[in-house]
């Protein structure tokens, strides 16, 4: 039987793609897992591949022509088939094929497949960024019989990017929970299941359990921590009568991080459970900051004896795996090589000083990097390119990364069209995205995008260090700490300011010397600021 394959949404964005290159032609025969296009999303342009086996009986989308998500892009199928009724049939047929094949595929008979009782609607893992491929939920703001209206908050789903609330597009009554709080799962697997009250969904979520089992292997709960026994001084926190402390796991990590501690704040979820939003509009009091508070006390680690060897494992998170493969990928890929400056940095502190001096304006020395980066990047158009095996693309834009540290790992925010933003402009937005970063509020949106990166590790005192480079962009710039230091000027020995700079090029679309006369032009607007508004 003919398979049906429809333009793929390939990021949680896309409402149309544009097929940048077909890989195959019709009349070839396609296996599994075989690049059939490029396809051009909103956000970069990704690879299809085929999850069916024939031969490729018709193409629907041309090269260069854009369709919307779910439009007919090919079909696949028996050599000599007859397609004309896929090909004169409206997309609802189309759409039926592709569901029936993929039953085939993953059921050892469609007729095995419950059916789904009228009014009840069963939901999966969500995509919720565009190289998610497993999530993990953080916590369950709804239970189990609770009542549901669309544009209801059911639960927030750690990606591997950022810790994400999760909507109902559905109005009834909560009738089953498929992964449970702590548990990570694929995309698409059974997450729950609302219905009218009262529904009989045991076919469904029994179909949905073998289904799981046989595409992902069991994800193990984490071993819940061993309750906090702590004395409080106040009944203001949420706790039993036994003295444990009612949290949502995503609470008790946001405190954790914080450093508050969970006995001062007042939950405002059921039965005074903590919530997300309690701890972060938590202030806390003036005796919670003297050295006598207790909450220090959960942190205490178990004493290893001298010479035994002792290890703690601990659950890698959804952002720390994203960044693994990441970077992973790019070096391994990317011919990466390393150029450095130092650059004078006297006039910069000057302009700083006299900038900073206006009402209502602080600027950093970080947002003058981002600024002269955005300028060198216009003059210097090979350092704004991404690579494929094809092509070398050329951003006609500027758009520069900002790396910020978060408790989890690093996450690269976005400053679009940088190029076109004032010094003021560059250290709000800067500063507005690192704490949405910090608490987990940055949307895959505000983190993709860049063709250029900035990494600043000057605020730790590092004075040199080199960065990956953040895909797909060729360049990534690493910004050490300004150091006092003795410097020749004018003939003469005189205490000065350097700082320098690192340059980390992908080799395949930047060349030694390109990157050297972008650090040029770089240095010349870092030592002589004005220059940035000629």
């Amino acid at each position: 039987m003919a398979t049906v394959i429809n333009m793929p949404r390939l990021s949680d964005t896309m409402e149309e793609g544009v097929v940048a290159k077909w890989l195959v032609k019709k009349g070839d025969k396609i296996s599994e897992g075989d690049i059939l296009a490029e396809i051009e999303t909103d956000k970069a342009t990704m690879e299809f591949e085929s999850f069916y086996e024939g031969v490729l009986l018709h193409i629907g989308i041309e090269e260069g022509e854009t369709a919307p998500v779910d439009q007919l892009l090919a079909i696949i199928g028996e050599e000599g088939e007859d397609i004309s009724g896929l090909l004169n049939g409206d997309q609802g047929s189309q759409t039926e094929t592709v569901k029936e094949d993929k039953a085939e595929e993953t059921t050892p008979s469609a007729s095995a497949a419950p059916a789904i009782p009228e009014g009840v609607e069963v939901i999966t893992m969500p995509r919720l960024s565009d190289t998610m491929e497993e999530g993990t939920v953080a916590t369950w703001l709804k239970k189990v019989g609770d009542s549901v209206e669309e544009g209801d908050i059911l639960a927030e789903i750690e990606t591997d990017k950022a810790t994400m609330e999760f909507e109902s597009f559905y109005n009834g009554t909560l009738l089953h929970i498929g992964i449970e709080e702590g548990q990570t799962a694929p995309v698409d697997q059974l997450l729950a299941i609302i219905g009218p009250a009262g529904t009989d969904v045991s076919a469904i979520k029994d179909g949905g359990a073998v289904a799981a089992s046989a595409s992902t292997k069991p994800v193990d709960t984490p071993t819940p921590k061993k309750e906090e026994k702590v004395t409080v001084a106040s009944s203001s926190g949420s706790e039993s009568s036994g003295g444990r402390i009612f949290a949502s796991p995503l609470a008790k990590k946001i405190a954790a991080d914080k450093g508050i501690d969970l006995a001062q704040v007042k939950g405002t979820g059921e039965n005074g459970r903590i919530v997300k939003k309690d701890v972060e509009s938590f202030t806390p009091s003036a005796t919670e900051s003297t050295p006598a508070t207790s909450a220090a006390a959960p942190a205490v680690k178990a004493f290893t004896p001298a010479g035994e060897e002792s290890f703690e494992e601990v659950k890698n998170s959804q952002m720390r795996k994203a960044i693994a493969r990441g970077l992973s990928a790019s070096k391994f890929t990317a011919p990466h090589y390393y150029l450095t400056i130092e650059v004078d940095m006297q006039n910069a502190m000057a302009s700083r000083k006299h900038i900073n001096e206006l009402p209502d304006t602080k600027v950093s020395f970080n947002d003058m990097v981002v600024k002269s980066c955005a300028m060198a990047l216009r003059k210097h158009p090979q350092v704004n390119t991404q690579w494929s095996d094809d092509v070398t693309k050329y951003a006609k834009h500027i758009s520069i990364g900002v790396a910020v540290a978060v408790p989890d790992g690093l996450v690269v925010p976005v400053l679009p069209f940088t190029d076109q933003m004032s010094l003021t402009q560059i250290g709000a937005n800067v500063k507005e995205l690192a704490v949405k970063a910090r608490n987990k509020k940055l949307t895959p949106q505000e983190m993709s995008g860049s063709t250029f990166t900035v990494s600043n590790l000057g605020m730790f005192g590092i004075q040199e260090f080199t960065s990956i480079i953040n895909q797909p962009n060729s360049a990534i710039l690493s910004v050490g700490t300004i150091v006092e230091k003795p410097v020749v000027r004018n003939g003469e020995i005189v205490v000065g300011n350097t700082m320098k700079v690192t340059l980390a090029c992908d080799h395949r679309t930047v060349d030694g010397a390109s990157g050297a006369q972008f650090l040029q032009t770089l240095k010349q607007y870092l030592e002589n600021p004005v220059t940035m508004l000629a």
